[in-house]
């Protein structure tokens, strides 16, 4: 239940996550998740998107330094505690979340979520009855 993450490192220059996007628009490559964290002198874009193979070969072609990394995507209801809920089952079997970022839409949340030990949290969630999105869910076709 693992999906492939995309980590993009930028430079802090106008116009380079364009230059990023445009790179998978144009091979058809569809975003699903995205989150960019930045430091003084570079961001990090992590990604979520259809294509993951072919977005690392198009991107490092291009110059970007890529890294692809085990995440997990959990559909959580979109009412007031169920990120609660998730975080405190991990919490309970000492599982540390290295980092995560979520959205919601209508009645439907997705939290994806990097631990260090990726397929304890896929047993735990799972032993949880947590629904956990496949690479069929999310990937292109």
């Amino acid at each position: 239940m693992h999906i492939k993450q995309l980590s993009v490192f930028l430079e802090d220059r106008s116009g380079r996550l364009t230059e990023l996007t445009r790179i998978l628009a144009e091979n058809d490559v569809n975003i699903t998740a995205l989150s960019v964290a930045e430091t003084a002198d570079y961001g990090i874009v992590r990604m979520v998107v259809g294509r993951p193979e072919l977005a690392k070969k198009v991107l490092e072609e291009a110059g970007f330094s890529i890294g692809l990394t085990d995440v997990v995507c959990v559909n959580i209801p979109d009412k007031p505690g169920s990120l609660y809920r998730i975080l405190q089952i991990l919490t309970e079997e000492k599982i540390n979340i290295d980092y995560m970022y979520a959205f919601s839409n209508n009645d439907v949340a997705l939290a994806v979520i990097r631990a260090t030990d990726m397929q304890q949290v896929t047993e735990v969630l799972q032993n949880n009855r947590m629904r956990l999105l496949s690479t069929s869910d999310l990937y292109q076709l």
